[in-house]
C-alpha cells in the first residue's frame, strides 16, 4: 500500500492503513532510565522458591552463540586457594549420613545413642518388623516415610484447590455494557456514522455483553480503541485520541461492568493541494480529469482508493496498456489541518492493436481468435475490448484457462503510437460434454433427454451433438453438427437430422426431419438485444388424422418443405430469470405440401413478454401470444403442423394440446389460429420463491384469432433458484371445469414459465 506522511510545516511521516483505513504512525520518545533505577532489591526467599517456567527450544534448533560473561581462565584465577594446612577441618573426612543422624538425635536427647537402638518412642511399627529403617546406614526417622502404601483400589486423587484470584481476574462470567462518547456532535456536523461502523466491527459488541472475566472485557476494550482510531483515520481524523476505562459497581449489587470509550476526534484533515506527477497524455488532462478529488474535501481513504482505481482503469481504456499508478504522497500539516496530495503515474507508450499471437495448449489458432475480437489492427488500444475478447473465449466452453497479455513491439503505429501485440495464452479443456434434462406435466407425462457433445471435433468450434428423448408420449433421437462463431462472431450454423415418434390425444406420428439453420442467438453468458435466425427444413411424417367426410381417423403421409425466419428484440436483465424489461419475437414459416401439386401456406406467430420489478423481492410478469396459419384448410394441414393450446408452456390448468376444436369423439383436432395470455406475481426470498398465476387462451379452426370462449386456469408455483436457472413446480386448476378435464395439473421443469 502506498505511503502517507504527516508532520509539521516541514512534514514528518505517517502511513495509510490498507484497504479502507488510514491512520498516522506516531512514535513517542521516552528518556532512558538512570543506572540507579536499574538496580532492584534481591528477591525474598519465597520469591526465590517460586519456579519460573522457561520454554525449551525445539530439538535441533539452531541457537545463537552466546559469549561467556567472564572467561573461564579469569574465573578460575579469581577463586581463592584452599590449603588444609591453614584449616585442619578441611582435611577431615565427611561423616556418613548415618553418623550425622545419630549425632543429631543424641544432641536432641542429651545423650549419644547406641548402635542399633530402637526408634524413638511414638514411632509406628515398621512394615518389615525391623526396629530401624535405614537409607544406607542412616535410620529413617520420618513416620510418614515408613507407612505402608494403601491398596490400589483404595487410592484416591484429591483435586488441588487454589486460592481465589482477585475479583478482576477470577474465571467467573461477567456482564458488561458499552458506552461510546464524543462522536454524536461529529455525526450531526459531518454525517459520518462512525458509531454505526463501530457497532458492526466492535469486539465488545460481538461479545453481546458477556465475557469470561473482567480482564477479557479490558482486552476487548483495547481492541476497540485501536478500531476507533482506524475508523476515524479512514475519514480524515488522523490525530484522534481514545481513552478507555472500566467502571466497576459494587460487586453485591449485581450491576454489570461499564466499558467506556471516550473519543476526542481532533482536527479533520482536508486536501490543500492535489498534484499528479506523470508524462503528458492524449488527450491532455486525461489523468487529472478522472482523479476527481477536490481541494477542501476531507481526506477519506475510500474515496482516495476509488479515484486512484478509476485512473488505473481509464488509462488502459484510452490507449495506454502499460500504465501504472505508483506511489502516492500525502503531507499533513497538523497546524492548519491541510493535506498536500501527490500521485505518481507511469503512463508508458500510447498503443494501437497489432497482431494476435496464440500460445500454450491450443483449442484453435490465432486466426479464429481474431474472428472473436471486436477490434481491428491499427485501432487505438482499449482494455474493455480486450476483456470482451477474453469473455468470448471463455464462452466457447473449450478452455480450462485463458489469459491475454499486451506486449510491446517497438514498432511505430499511426499518430505517434506504438504497435501492441496481444499474446493469448490458451489452456484447452476437455471438449466432451454430457448433459441431461427431465420434466413432467399432467397430460403429457414424463420427458427425459440426454445428450453427448464433442465441442471441437472439427476445429475451430465444430461440434457434433447426439441426443435422445424418452418420454411417456415422445421418443426420438437427434444428430446435429454445429459450427459456432462461423466466419463471424456469435453466428452459428447448424445441420440437423432427427427421427421421432409422438403419441398425443390429437395425433400419433412417426416423423423424420432434415434442417439447416443460421442463427444469432442469446446465451447465458451473452444475452443479446437483437437476435435472428433463418433456415430451411424438409419433413416427412406419417400421422393419424381425423377425416370429417369419413367421420373417423385414418393414417396419412405428408411431405413438407419450408423456410423459417425469426427475429427477436430483448431488453430484459436476464435470460433465464428476468425481472425487468420486455421481449418481442416473431416467427414466420412459409411451408408447402410436396404431394401432388405444391400447396403453399404460411405459419406466423408473435410472442411478447414484459417484466416489472416492485421492490427487492417482487416481480410482475405478463405474456401474450397470437398465431395464425394462412393459405390452407384445416383438413390439408398435417396434424403436427396445426396450432394447439393448453399445457405447461401454453395455458396451465389444462392438459397438453387439450384446448381448441374437437372431433365428434372428443379428441382435439388442432386449429389454424390461437391467442394466449398469462400473468404472474413472483416473490423471491433467498434461493426460494413462490408464484401466483392466471393463464388464459384458446385455439380456433379459423385462420383469424377470435379472442372469445377463452379458457382460464389459475394456480400457484414454487421456485428453487440455482446457478443454472430456477427449477419450477406449478400446480394449476381450470376455472369452470368441464367433464373429462382434470381437477389439478402439475408442471415441473427448469426455467420460468416465460
Amino acid at each position: 500500500m502506498n505511503g502517507w506522511r504527516t508532520g509539521t510545516a516541514q512534514a514528518a511521516s505517517c502511513a495509510l492503513i490498507c484497504a479502507a483505513f488510514m491512520q498516522p504512525t506516531l512514535v513517542e520518545a521516552k528518556p532512558l532510565k538512570p543506572a540507579a533505577a536499574l538496580a532492584q532489591p534481591a528477591p525474598t526467599a519465597a520469591e526465590a522458591d517460586t519456579p519460573i517456567s522457561v520454554p525449551s527450544p525445539p530439538p535441533g534448533a539452531n541457537l545463537p552463540a552466546v559469549e561467556p560473561i567472564i572467561p573461564d581462565d579469569e574465573f578460575k584465577a579469581a577463586i581463592p586457594k584452599l590449603d588444609p594446612a591453614d584449616d585442619p577441618e578441611l582435611a577431615k573426612p565427611l561423616e556418613s549420613i548415618g553418623d550425622f543422624e545419630r549425632r543429631i538425635a543424641a544432641e536432641q536427647a542429651g545423650a549419644k545413642p547406641q548402635e542399633g537402638a530402637a526408634p524413638p518412642a511414638g514411632d509406628p511399627a515398621l512394615a518389615d518388623q525391623q526396629p530401624v529403617e535405614t537409607i544406607g546406614d542412616a535410620p529413617i526417622r520420618d513416620a510418614e516415610l515408613v507407612k505402608p502404601l494403601p491398596p490400589l483400589e483404595d487410592f484416591r486423587v484429591e483435586p488441588v484447590k487454589f486460592v481465589d484470584a482477585p475479583d478482576d481476574t477470577r474465571n467467573v462470567e461477567v456482564a458488561y455494557q458499552v458506552k461510546l462518547t464524543g462522536l454524536d456532535e461529529m455525526k450531526t456536523q459531518t454525517g459520518v456514522n462512525i458509531p454505526g461502523q463501530f457497532n458492526d466491527l466492535s469486539a465488545l459488541r460481538h461479545g453481546k455483553g458477556k465475557a469470561a472475566n473482567a480482564a477479557q472485557v479490558a482486552s476487548r476494550e483495547g481492541e476497540d480503541a485501536a478500531l476507533l482510531k482506524k475508523l476515524l483515520a479512514a475519514e480524515g481524523w488522523f490525530d484522534a485520541q481514545v481513552v478507555t476505562r472500566l467502571d466497576r459497581s459494587d460487586a453485591t449489587d449485581g450491576q454489570p461492568l461499564l466499558a467506556v470509550l471516550e473519543v476526542s476526534p481532533g482536527k479533520r484533515f482536508t486536501f490543500a493541494t492535489i498534484s499528479v506527477n506523470a508524462e503528458p497524455t492524449v488527450p491532455t488532462g486525461l489523468i487529472r480529469d478522472n482523479l476527481t478529488l477536490k481541494i477542501g474535501e476531507p481526506v477519506r481513504a475510500e474515496q482516495v482508493l476509488v479515484e486512484e482505481a478509476k485512473v488505473a482503469l481509464t488509462l488502459p481504456e484510452n490507449g495506454y496498456p502499460f500504465a501504472e499508478v505508483g506511489q502516492r504522497d500525502v503531507l499533513l500539516d497538523p497546524d492548519s489541518g491541510g493535506a498536500d496530495y501527490t500521485l505518481s503515474v507511469t503512463v508508458g507508450p500510447r498503443g494501437t492493436y497489432g497482431q494476435i499471437v496464440s500460445e500454450g495448449k491450443e483449442a484453435f489458432g490465432a486466426d479464429h481468435v481474431a474472428v472473436l475480437a471486436r477490434f481491428k489492427p491499427g485501432e487505438l488500444y482499449d482494455s474493455r475490448k480486450v476483456d470482451d475478447l477474453r469473455q468470448a473465449l471463455v464462452a466457447t466452453g473449450l478452455f480450462k484457462g485463458i489469459g491475454i497479455e499486451p506486449r510491446r513491439t517497438g514498432r511505430a503505429g499511426p499518430d505517434g503510437t506504438e504497435v501492441v501485440d496481444l499474446a493469448v495464452k490458451q489452456e484447452a479443456g476437455p471438449p466432451r460434454v454430457i448433459a441431461a434434462t427431465a420434466g413432467y406435466a399432467t397430460g403429457q407425462g414424463f420427458r427425459a433427454e440426454a445428450g453427448w457433445t464433442h465441442l471441437n471435433l472439427w476445429s475451430p468450434e465444430g461440434a457434433l451433438a447426439v441426443s435422445g428423448v424418452v418420454g411417456t408420449q415422445e421418443q426420438g433421437a437427434d444428430v446435429t453438427f454445429r459450427r459456432s462463431n462461423a466466419g463471424k462472431r456469435d453466428r452459428t450454423l447448424e445441420l440437423a437430422a432427427d427421427l421421432h415418434h409422438t403419441s398425443y390425444d390429437a395425433y400419433t406420428a412417426y416423423t423424420g426431419r432434415l434442417s439447416a439453420r443460421v442463427s444469432y442467438d442469446s446465451t447465458p453468458l451473452w444475452q443479446k438485444r437483437l437476435t435472428y435466425a433463418y433456415g430451411v427444413q424438409l419433413i416427412g411424417t406419417n400421422e393419424s388424422v381425423y377425416v370429417p367426410v369419413l367421420a373417423a381417423r385414418e393414417r396419412r403421409t405428408y411431405a413438407i418443405a419450408g423456410l423459417s425466419g425469426q427475429l427477436g428484440f430483448d431488453t430484459t436483465d436476464s435470460l433465464l430469470d428476468p425481472r425487468k424489461g420486455f421481449r418481442v419475437t416473431t416467427l414466420v414459416e412459409p411451408e408447402g405440401s410436396l404431394q401432388g401439386s405444391f400447396s403453399p401456406y404460411i405459419r406466423v406467430r408473435l410472442d411478447g413478454t414484459a417484466y416489472y420489478r416492485i421492490g427487492e423481492n417482487l416481480t410482475l410478469a405478463a405474456r401474450a401470444r397470437v398465431a395464425t396459419i394462412e393459405g390452407a384448410s384445416l383438413d390439408n394441414l398435417a396434424p403436427s403442423r396445426r396450432l394447439y393450446a393448453g399445457g405447461g408452456g401454453s395455458v396451465r390448468g389444462f392438459g397438453y394440446q387439450q384446448l381448441g376444436p374437437r372431433d365428434p369423439a372428443g379428441g382435439p383436432t388442432g386449429g389454424r389460429s390461437l391467442n394466449e395470455a398469462a400473468f404472474e406475481v413472483r416473490y423471491r426470498f433467498g434461493d426460494y420463491g413462490v408464484v401466483g398465476f392466471v393463464d388464459m387462451g384458446q385455439a380456433y379452426a379459423s385462420s383469424t384469432p377470435q379472442f372469445d370462449n377463452l379458457r382460464v386456469g389459475v394456480g400457484i408455483g414454487a421456485r428453487v433458484y440455482t446457478n443454472f436457472g430456477p427449477v419450477r413446480v406449478d400446480l394449476a386448476t381450470p376455472l369452470n371445469r368441464r367433464t373429462g378435464e382434470s381437477r389439478f395439473n402439475v408442471y415441473v421443469s427448469i426455467g420460468q414459465a416465460f
